[in-house]
């Protein structure tokens, strides 16, 4: 049962990921209504540095966003079809209730509902692994 709770626990990242990759570089959906206002990111600096713009940097960060997502989904997916027991150790479980929790905490304060749920079945997938570890 723990072995499939942490696969169910891993989709949503990857599925997610992937799905906010295309978003990122292949679709309008992560951009502002206001055109405007995505012309200004394209000429506006950050405090930080003249070396890129608003612009760019929002689609890095929206990038390298999915591409945790989706390195964290994949590595506890092959981990539990290829080497379960490693995720039996108590440290790996609190890295990735720890994180799932984290991703749940920006969906419901940063985000919206679709990766909000998914990010919560993720986090309580960990987590009931994680008990069902312990009761074993």
């Amino acid at each position: 049962m723990e072995k499939y709770l942490l696969i169910a626990g891993s989709l949503p990242f990857i599925i997610l990921g992937l799905i906010h990759l295309v978003y990122t570089f292949f679709s309008k959906k992560l951009t502002a209504r206001d055109n405007k206002l995505n012309e200004e990111m394209k000429i506006s600096f950050p405090v930080l540095t003249k070396d890129t713009t608003m612009w760019k940097s929002w689609i890095g960060f929206n990038a390298s966003h999915s591409a945790g997502a989706i390195y964290f989904g994949l590595v506890n997916l092959l981990l539990a079809i290829l080497y379960p027991s490693l995720l039996q150790n108590p440290l790996l479980q609190l890295i990735n209730i720890s994180t799932a929790f984290f991703y749940v905490w920006l969906a419901k304060k940063y985000w919206f509902r679709i990766p909000f749920i998914g990010m919560a079945s993720s986090f309580f997938c960990f987590l009931l692994a994680s008990f069902s570890n312990m009761l074993s």
